[in-house]
């Protein structure tokens, strides 16, 4: 969900064109093309960087999903997800709100942001946390203490919800923090190359597939991504929280 500069190294380092790097930045080539047949449930996931999002546009699209950034770290609110969470509800797509997890601040005051941000009961995707390197702090603590605090977060956040949490995480993340740690959570991987293969060869929900996207209704660039399933496996995973 955040930053492009390892792409930007890809690019540069293995005496890719001008041309392509550009097309590349532009949204207007990638490097996934996940076929509708075998992925028919297809989504987005939006934040304030996204602005004001034409929600009609998107549905008539055929999107059926949106992961909605709700709360960061111990104190910060996303300020277009009220927004966008009413709107994603009034247009009829699948909502799931997300948390982008600090490293460094604890889990108990981080689930309490996200909870009272996105209050419990609604009609919504499992809570989603996003557990990523890239955009953290400056100055991480060791794996071992990002996964205790991790699974303080999990466990309060889960116990509100009466669901288990989807762990969104790229390949670094998944190795150095979640792999082994949290065997019974969905897992949504960010692999804007090829598709998803988790190296303890663990299974996977969703997949982002793209960091570029260009949809109608959104101005700017926007992440996409697909379930790894039927739509009827994904209305079990969105009306039950039955993601795995």
């Amino acid at each position: 969900m955040r930053g492009r500069t390892a792409v930007l190294v890809i690019l540069g380092g293995t005496g890719g064109s001008g041309i392509v790097v550009s097309l590349f930045l532009s949204g207007l080539v990638r490097f996934n093309y996940p076929s509708a047949a075998r992925y028919p449930v297809r989504g987005v996931d939006v934040s304030h960087h996204q602005g004001r999002i034409d929600w009609v546009k998107l549905r008539d699209q055929g999107y059926a999903f949106a992961f909605i950034k709700a709360t960061e770290g111990a104190d910060h609110h996303d300020p277009f997800f009220v927004a966008n969470w009413s709107a994603a509800r009034r247009e009829g797509l699948a909502r799931g709100a997300y948390h982008f997890f600090t490293f460094c601040s604890a889990g108990e005051q981080q689930a309490a942001n996200f909870i009272a941000t996105v209050a419990p009961g609604q009609e919504m995707l499992p809570p989603t946390v996003d557990i990523e390197f890239i955009g953290n702090c400056a100055r991480p603590p060791n794996a071992v203490h990002i996964r205790a605090e991790l699974a303080t977060f999990l466990n309060r956040v889960e116990g509100a919800y009466a669901r288990k949490a989807i762990l969104y995480v790229t390949s670094d993340s998944y190795e150095r923090i979640v792999s082994g740690a949290f065997p019974d959570h969905p897992i949504w991987v960010r692999n804007i190359f090829c598709e998803p293969k988790l190296a303890d060869h663990a299974g996977w929900t969703f997949w982002q597939y793209a960091d570029r996207g260009r949809i109608d209704g959104i101005a700017t660039l926007v992440d996409l991504n697909v379930f790894h399933g039927a739509t009827e496996t994904f209305l079990a995973c969105a009306t039950l929280g039955h993601c795995r």
